[in-house]
C-alpha cells in the first residue's frame, strides 16, 4: 500500500484555503477533524457554482437550470453509491448527516420489526446519535436497549457481545470508528455474528468515510450512516445506505411533497425509493458538494489516506508518549486517527484554551460520548483527530503546545 509522502501533503494542503491562515499569531494547526472537517477548493467551487449557474428545484422542472440541478443531484447520488460499494444508487438515501440517517432508520424500520420484549444491542463506544434514537424508539415500542462492553484499550469485548445477542436482538447498532477513542471496530465479524442470531445491523460511519475505503457489500451490514461534513464535505448534507429490499418495505418517514406519486383527500400512493424518504425540497447544494468530495478523494485514494494518517497516528502517539503527565485515552490495536488525553492536573477545557493561543485547535470534552468518559472515570478529555492534510510538524507543534500547558499549571 503506497502513502502519501510528505511532500504530497504540503502539495494538498494547498487545495485547502482555510489552512492558510494565523490564529492568535500563530500558524493554525487545525487538529479538530473528528467534529468537522475542512473543505477543499474543489468543493468550495462546486457549490458556488450550483449558485452562480444551476441553481433551481429539482425533479419537477422543465427548463433547463432545473435539468442540470437535478443532474448535479442524482450525480452525487451515484457518486456517492459508487464511494461506499453500493451497486444501486437508489440505495443511497440523502439525509442532513448521520445522526438524521439513524433517527430515519429508527423511526421507519425499528417499529417494524420491534416489539415489547425485543432488544437493541449497542457497545459502550456509541456516540450519543447513536444511543438516544435507539432509547426513543424503545419508549414507543417496550423493547429494551442493551449495552455490550468495551475493555479499558477501548475495544469491544468480544465474548460480552457474544453473551448479548439472542433471539430477542432485532437491532445491532454498531460505531464503525469511535469519535472518542478512534477504535477501528471489526465491523465484519460483529455484522456476521448479529445476522447469525437474527438480528438487522446498522453502523454509524461518520468517523470512517473520511478515513477508510468503505465497501458496504463487504461489511455485510443492512444500514450504513455516513456525515458529509466527517469527509470534507458540506455540513447539513449525509446519507443512510440501507438494502432496497428494507428501503422498499419501510413506510416513510416524513411527508410533503416529492416522496408522493399522487395524493387526495382520500389517501396518497408514495414514489419509489430513494424519493420516498425525501421529502421536501432538499439540500441540492449540499448534495452537489459532497459528489464533489467523492471525486476529489477518489482522486487522492482512501488506501493512500489511510496509510500517511495511520504514519500521522504513530508519530502522534510518539509525541505524547514523551509526556509523563500526558495518559492516553483510547489504546485499541486497531485505531484511526484521533488522540485522546488526558493532562495530569489541568482540566480538559484549560488545555483547550491555552493550546489555542498557540493556534493548535483541538476539541475538549465528552465528545457526544459520555458513557465512553464514564467507563475510564473522567469528565472530558482533550481530543486531537487527524486528516491527510495534517504534518508530523503539526503534531510536533502540539507537542510543544502541551509543554506550555503544564509550564502555565506548573
Amino acid at each position: 500500500m503506497t502513502r502519501l509522502a510528505p511532500s504530497d501533503v504540503m502539495q494538498l494542503r494547498k487545495d485547502f484555503p482555510i489552512l492558510d491562515q494565523e490564529v492568535n499569531g500563530h500558524p493554525l494547526v487545525y487538529l479538530d477533524n473528528a467534529a468537522t472537517s475542512q473543505k477543499p477548493r474543489a468543493v468550495i467551487d462546486a457549490i458556488t457554482h450550483h449558485y452562480e449557474r444551476d441553481n433551481a428545484n429539482i425533479h419537477r422542472g422543465v427548463h433547463t437550470l432545473a435539468q442540470r440541478s437535478t443532474q448535479g443531484y442524482e450525480g452525487a447520488r451515484t457518486k456517492l453509491a459508487r464511494f461506499l460499494g453500493a451497486t444501486d444508487s437508489r440505495e443511497i438515501v440523502f439525509t442532513r448527516g448521520t445522526t438524521e440517517a439513524i433517527n430515519l432508520v429508527a423511526s421507519a424500520f425499528g417499529p417494524t420489526v420491534l416489539g415489547a420484549g425485543d432488544e437493541i444491542l449497542v457497545s459502550e463506544m456509541e456516540h450519543h446519535s447513536n444511543i438516544v434514537p435507539w432509547q426513543l424508539l424503545c419508549e414507543r415500542t417496550g423493547a429494551k436497549l442493551v449495552m455490550a462492553p468495551m475493555d479499558d484499550r477501548g475495544q469491544i469485548d468480544m465474548a460480552a457481545f457474544r453473551e448479548r445477542l439472542s433471539a430477542r436482538t432485532k437491532i445491532v447498532a454498531l460505531v464503525h470508528v469511535s469519535n472518542a477513542l478512534g477504535t477501528i471496530n471489526p465491523i465484519e465479524e460483529l455484522v456476521e455474528l448479529a445476522h447469525t442470531a437474527g438480528a438487522h445491523t446498522v453502523i454509524d460511519g461518520a468517523q470512517a468515510a473520511a478515513h477508510l475505503a468503505i465497501d458496504v457489500a463487504a461489511l455485510g451490514c443492512d444500514f450504513y450512516a455516513t456525515s458529509g461534513h466527517k469527509m470534507f464535505g458540506p455540513t447539513g448534507i449525509g446519507a443512510l445506505w440501507a438494502r432496497a429490499e428494507l428501503l422498499e418495505a419501510m413506510p416513510p418517514w416524513q411527508g410533503g411533497g416529492e416522496m408522493i406519486l399522487t395524493v387526495t383527500f382520500e389517501g396518497s400512493e408514495y414514489n419509489e425509493i430513494p424519493h420516498k424518504f425525501e421529502a421536501g425540497t432538499p439540500n441540492v447544494a449540499g448534495a452537489v458538494g459532497l459528489g464533489a468530495t467523492v471525486d476529489y478523494l477518489e482522486t487522492i485514494g482512501m488506501e493512500r489516506i489511510a496509510a500517511w494518517e495511520h504514519e500521522l497516528l504513530e508519530h502522534g502517539t510518539e509525541v505524547l508518549s514523551t509526556i509523563p503527565e500526558i495518559r492516553l485515552i483510547g489504546t485499541a490495536e486497531k485505531k484511526a486517527g484521533v488522540l485522546s488525553f488526558l493532562v495530569e492536573g489541568v482540566h480538559a477545557h484549560d488545555v483547550g484554551t491555552i493550546l489555542d493561543l498557540e493556534g493548535i485547535a483541538v476539541r475538549t470534552g465528552h465528545h457526544c460520548a459520555q458513557p465512553v468518559m464514564d467507563h475510564f472515570g473522567v469528565a472530558a478529555t482533550t481530543r486531537a483527530s487527524l486528516a491527510f492534510y495534517n504534518t508530523k510538524e503539526e503534531l510536533d507543534a502540539l507537542g510543544a503546545g502541551l509543554r506550555k500547558v503544564l509550564e502555565v499549571f506548573a
